[in-house]
């Protein structure tokens, strides 16, 4: 079956006793994308992951992967990062991938070639006959990845990739992901991080308590919101902002405010209004970002 999209969601029904983790959520993921499946703690992105892995299975509704129900989907397409990392901790680094590449349907030699070249790249070589016990939070998360993506899948389910990571260790996996995206693989990742959101997505789609609150691509997510947007910089108390008429929500980031304008508000009215009692520094007329899209959905919802 030939289908634009990699995975397709219809009304995903998942309870658990009388509360519903996931409420006819309906989704579809196109071929070659960078999907976000984002949402606040409890929101249900890990048990629809979980769903799409055949983990645990639907009360109700249809996922298909590769065109395929969840039955017939072949698992070597397909390299799962879960969000509760799985390592065997008394097994030795270069054991643990060749054999992760084994289960993959990879051979022997050429498992244990690549995985040492990973380890290689994820400046882990030194560690290849420790136990996976004996490396640090963050070196094992970079091993759970190179797990991973040992066997170049078609299509990579990241769940919370970045957790646990420094700056550069962070910057790293996001190197990865986009080459593999420019390759003509699908990444799906789940993330807290809307900087991250931001800069690599291209769809995404906002989960809280359950449902789907917003989807689409990142580009007409945000030209929904219009560029009813202002950001401020400035010296003194900024508190009568919030007040304006012209100000629909205000979220403060310590340096600087994002203010959301009222539909056909003028911002020149905020700048008049913030010159006339505030030092201003920098006014700028913009798009909402991805974080202020985020806060303003779920607290609304």
């Amino acid at each position: 079956m030939q289908t634009e999209n990699v995975v397709e969601a219809d009304k995903i029904v998942k309870s658990y006793d009388s509360i519903k983790a996931v409420n006819e959520i309906s989704f579809a993921i196109p071929k070659k994308s960078i999907y976000g499946l984002l949402g606040p703690n409890g929101a249900g992105k890990t048990t629809m992951i979980r769903m799409m892995m055949r983990i645990i299975l639907p009360d109700a509704g249809d996922i298909r992967i590769f065109g395929e129900p969840l039955d017939r989907v072949g698992k070597a397409r397909i390299g799962y990062l879960p969000e509760e990392r799985g390592l065997y901790k008394k097994m030795k680094v270069i054991e643990q991938l060749t054999f992760f590449g084994e289960i993959k349907h990879m051979d022997r030699k050429t498992a244990r070639d690549k995985a040492a070249g990973w380890l290689e790249r994820m400046s882990l070589s030194d560690f290849a006959e420790r136990k996976a016990e004996d490396l640090s939070k963050g070196m094992q998360q970079k091993l759970q990845f190179i797990a991973t993506v040992l066997h170049e899948p078609d299509l990579l389910i990241l769940d919370e990739p970045f957790s646990g990571l420094d700056p550069v260790n962070t910057n790293l996996l996001k190197d990865i992901i986009l080459e593999y995206h420019n390759k003509g693989h699908t990444v799906v990742f789940s993330t807290h991080m809307m900087d991250q959101v931001e800069k690599l997505c291209d769809n995404i789609c906002l989960i809280d308590k359950g449902r789907v609150v917003l989807s689409g691509t990142l580009e007409s997510v945000k030209k929904e919101y219009g560029q009813n947007g202002v950001t401020l910089r400035f010296d003194g108390d900024g508190s009568f902002l919030t007040e304006l008429p012209a100000v629909e929500s205000f979220n403060d980031y310590g340096n600087e405010v994002f203010l959301r304008l009222q539909p056909g508000a003028d911002p020149g009215d905020v700048l008049d209004a913030a010159r006339a009692r505030l030092t201003v520094k920098k006014y700028e007329v913009a798009v909402p970002s991805i974080h202020d899209i985020f806060i303003e959905k779920v607290t609304s919802s």
